[in-house]
């Protein structure tokens, strides 16, 4: 008997295959609106060859600025009458985000500054054109003793800490390869 062949999977392509369904209203804004402790996080996804991507994802998880990690609902919302997203309640904090490249490869992300212990930082997941599997890298906003930063030679720890820039704003582009590369954690 003949093994059956299936079709790939999303896994086994390349995609993008998120982007009608992933993306919600109000991914960017972590943080309520107004919020007088509230940063902006933006930069560019770069290729290898230092051109835009304009159709990469990126979800951003981080600690409250009271360090506490557990999050709190609120992110993905439904409407009850048309079961689409409402996005989210303008209230809280919760810890995540998920924001779209724009067509020049532009993201903005609006949270509170992350209380970890040690340097702040904002955990980074990239999905992208060309990627098989998702990529892991960190915002540091500050820069410092870490393990992680330690560990790295000078060029590459540059790659992970954000630039600040006027008006409680930080500067994080991703190189997904070539000079530059962002550094990625791998995780078994």
């Amino acid at each position: 008997m003949e093994p059956t062949l299936l079709p790939p999977t999303p896994s086994h392509t390349v995609g993008p295959f998120y982007g009608y369904a992933l993306p919600f209203p109000g991914g960017e804004r972590i943080a309520p609106d107004g919020h007088p402790e509230r940063v902006t996080v933006h930069g560019h996804v770069l290729d290898g060859a230092g051109e835009p991507v304009p159709d990469a994802l990126l979800e951003f998880w981080q600690a409250a600025p009271d360090g506490s990690r557990a999050g709190a609902p609120g992110s993905m919302r439904r409407d009850p009458v048309t079961g689409g997203h409402l996005g989210r309640d303008g209230t809280g904090f919760t810890g995540f985000g998920r924001v779209a490249t724009d067509a020049d490869g532009h993201y903005a992300l609006h949270t509170l500054p992350p209380g970890n212990p040690g340097l702040p930082y904002i955990s980074v997941c990239v999905f992208a054109r060309g990627l098989l599997h998702h990529l892991f890298t960190r915002a540091y906003l500050a820069d410092g003793p870490d393990p992680l930063l330690d560990g790295l030679p000078v060029d590459r720890r540059a790659t992970l800490v954000a630039a600040e820039e006027p008006y409680r704003t930080y500067r994080f582009d991703i190189r997904l390869q070539g000079d530059g590369e962002t550094v990625f954690l791998e995780f078994p």
